[in-house]
């Protein structure tokens, strides 16, 4: 078996493991039909049955129906602070890179700025002032992580403004901006789409931990990170382990799954990295 069909097995079967993870949280109202934010005093600490295959919580809201709608909040969270990050990220790249002088200085010593920061430590101080809300951490994650995707775009774009159909471009008069989204663009976006799914992965791992510490996603809205919240009772660790488990497995396997998406991206769109290799 050629390593680049070992590439695409492994490849499809990631995408594979993603693609059901997000099918089981758009359909989670058919497949724990239960309200994730009813309270039931009368089921409270349920061991998993029949009925609810992963028991209830303290005050009786199913667990299963708990953890796919909260795999649909920390999906959610991770994608679309990901685009975000890519948003801000390729404009100021692109414009960094090919206009160079104050342009270049200004941006990659901002993007210093952000990255002098300890990222952990800042994020909680910003979510803490803007307040522990879905589209709130999707802002802070996403604004935040525009530095990797702004430096990814800066350095391939200082390549990319010095090749010869980007300089007859320039020189047969055309616009910068035409000349950014036509002939520079196309030729360093694709690194770029390699980095979005770890991007998403770093983004899920973050909304987990502000979670899991009580300044992300708060109860009664579930979320991976504080369905594993959980865990830091004693008994519940280790007499209730159905609890936090399937959340901890969700998380490890999404992102798995998203830096394996990020790898065989990376395999199949730079030959230098083996994509195009034989044995």
């Amino acid at each position: 078996m050629t390593r680049r069909r070992k590439q695409n097995i492994k490849l499809a079967l990631v995408c594979a493991i993603l693609g059901a993870i997000v099918l089981m949280t758009i359909f989670a109202p058919w497949l724990a039909p239960y309200d994730p934010l009813e309270v039931n005093m009368e089921l409270r600490l349920l061991d998993p049955c029949r009925a609810h295959p992963l028991g209830t919580d303290d005050v009786g809201r199913d667990l299963l129906a708990r953890l796919l709608c909260g795999g649909r909040v920390s999906l959610l969270i991770g994608l679309c602070s990901a685009a975000l990050s890519a948003l801000v990220g390729i404009p100021l790249g692109l414009l960094a890179g090919y206009r160079r002088g104050a342009w270049e200085f200004c941006l990659m010593r901002l993007a210093d700025v952000f990255q002098s920061f300890p990222s952990i430590v800042l994020v909680l101080c910003l979510v803490s002032l803007v307040g522990p809300f879905a589209l709130n951490l999707v802002l802070v994650l996403g604004l935040l992580g525009w530095t990797g995707i702004a430096r990814l775009v800066y350095g391939n774009t200082l390549s990319v403004r010095e090749k010869e159909y980007v300089l007859a471009a320039r020189a047969l008069g055309g616009r910068t901006g035409r000349i950014l989204r036509s002939n520079v663009l196309p030729n360093v976006i694709a690194p770029v789409w390699c980095a979005l799914p770890l991007r998403a992965g770093r983004a899920i791992l973050s909304e987990s931990s502000l979670s899991f510490l009580g300044v992300g996603i708060r109860t009664p809205q579930a979320s991976w990170g504080n369905l594993i919240q959980y865990a830091a009772s004693l008994p519940v660790l280790t007499g209730r382990p159905w609890v936090w488990v399937p959340p901890g497995l969700c998380i490890i396997l999404t992102v798995l799954c998203l830096q394996g998406i990020g790898d065989g991206l990376r395999d199949a769109l730079d030959p230098r990295y083996g994509g195009h290799r034989g044995k």
